[in-house]
Formats: C-alpha cells, structure tokens, sequence
C-alpha cells in the first residue's frame, strides 16, 4: 500500500470529529486515576440526578475513562472501586456540549478491622445459603438450604484461617415441594445415601480490598472436588445483644457433571431439567462463642 494514503489515513483518524450528540442532549467525560496517577480502569461510577436517585451507572474503561449522554442540567456522581474510599462529586451538562470533568484520584480505603484469631460459629439465624440453576434450559429457579452448621477458626495470620460448613441436604428449599421432593430423590441429590453436603477450605488468599478467594474441598453426592469461594469480608459489627459479629458474603459456580449429577434418565428424553452450571450464595454471620 502506498505510504502516502497511508499518511493520509493516519491524519484523517487523528483528526476525526467525535461522534455527533443528539438532539438537546450533552456528554460528560470522566477520568479516574490511582493515588499515583495512573489511570484505573473498572472503576464504578453512578450518575444521579437532583434527587439522588441513579439516571445511569457505567464502568472506566482501560483508560480510565467512561463518556456517558445526559440530558442538560447538574448532576452528582459517585465514584467506587473496592479498597478505595468513594468520591462524590458534582457536575454540569451543557446542552450540545461536551463537559469534560476534572480527573477523580481515588484514595486507598483505610483497611477494615479483621476478626480476632480465635473460633467463630457461623450464626444459621442470621445467613443464608442459597443457590440459582437454570430449568428446562429457560428461566432460573432460586432455592435455598434451611438447615446447616459450622464455624471459621482465625488465624494470627488470616491467610492462615479455616472454614467449615456442613449442610443438610433435606432441608433444601426452593417453594414447589413436589420440586423438592425431585430434588431430594434418587435422580438428583439422593439425599438418602448422601445426607450432608461439606465444605472445607483451609486456604484464605487476600484478593486486594475486602476481597479474599477461600479455597477448599466441597463433599457432595459421594464425591469430592476443590471449589473456591469468592468472598467479600464486610467486617465487624455488633448484634442487639452486645455480642461481637463478623460477616462475609461468598459466591461460586458448580458444575453439576463434577458430582456426577447427570440425571441420565431425563437426559435420555432430551430434557435437560438443571443447567450444566449451578451458582451458590451465602451470606454469612459469625459470632463468638460464649
């Protein structure tokens, strides 16, 4: 190819005009950087209106940056990313022009206060374990385990923590008992043969922010495979009786074919009743025990 179009092609990308804005309408840009100026991309930032409530929300892309439409008129920003402290900010858009804001640097959170070594018993009353899978390959079904049990033993090093839980497979729920039922039978979980499912994660690995991944051992159905929990620690409270509690919520995705969850007999008919995934929730509160 010729080097003169060449040069030619580059000077017309360079000096392109931006994309026209619609009608009546104005565009914000923003930049967020890290405390040493360097641009952070993922960044969350939530547009709202006068009244607080969110007009739009977006992520900074690898540049740091997020444009975003508006109709003329002020708005509030806020500006989060884990393990750093939010900023909020106030902006105006004019109608057919482009404001560009000033940069947004983000300051690191101050760190959150972590559970005292020692043994904590997770609290049945005050978590949840709920779990989401796709039926008939069409909308979701939500269910939850109603009974279970375990407890963290802290480290002086958090990286050097345990976990345990042991659920009871009878107890889960998902509202339909003759769904229930199903589920607890043979041709799912076989709650009559393997009545608890245990999880045991022995592997705490600081993420950056509240964020940590547990790894561990999940027993379920007979068999045993690793599974990592992606927790994000929400620190330490106080309950209505003066008792010191911790909390944590966790996240992971199972994949039914790692238990030998296959349900041939349906497969068989061509209905796939569960989705090959199964994502797991848990909200977790630990106390101390007297």
């Amino acid at each position: 190819m010729p080097l003169p179009f060449l040069h030619r092609l580059r000077d017309r990308t360079l000096h392109s005009p931006q994309p026209s804005l619609p009608r009546g309408a104005g565009a914000l840009d923003l930049c967020v950087n890290d405390p040493v100026g360097l641009a952070m991309a993922g960044v969350g930032i939530s547009v709202r209106d006068a009244h607080g409530q969110e007009v739009t929300h977006g992520l900074t892309d690898p540049n740091g940056r997020l444009t975003v439409t508006l109709p003329p008129g002020g708005y509030r920003l806020v500006v989060t990313s884990d393990g750093f402290s939010p900023v909020r900010c106030e902006a105006e858009v004019v109608a057919g022009e482009r404001t560009v804001q000033r940069p947004v640097t983000l300051e690191l959170a101050p760190a959150v206060p972590l559970p005292e070594p020692g043994q904590w018993r997770i609290d049945p009353d005050h978590s949840a374990i709920r779990f989401a899978a796709r039926h008939i390959g069409l909308a979701d079904i939500y269910g939850r385990f109603n009974t279970f049990e375990g407890g963290l033993w802290i480290g002086e090093r958090m990286q050097d923590s345990r976990v345990e839980v042991t659920i009871d497979a009878a107890s889960l729920d998902t509202g339909v008992r003759m769904r229930d039922d199903h589920l607890r039978s043979a041709e799912f979980l076989d709650v009559a043969r393997f009545p608890y499912l245990q999880f045991a994660g022995d592997k705490f690995v600081h993420k950056g922010g509240s964020r940590w991944a547990v790894q561990g051992v999940l027993h379920l159905h007979g068999v045993s495979r690793n599974v990592q929990l992606d927790t994000r620690y929400l620190g330490i409270g106080t309950g209505m009786a003066g008792e010191t509690r911790t909390a944590c919520r966790a996240v992971t995705e199972l994949h039914r074919e790692d238990f030998t969850l296959d349900w041939r007999k349906m497969l068989a008919r061509g209905i796939a009743a569960i989705g090959a995934t199964i994502r797991i929730d848990l909200d977790i509160q630990a106390v101390r025990p007297e």
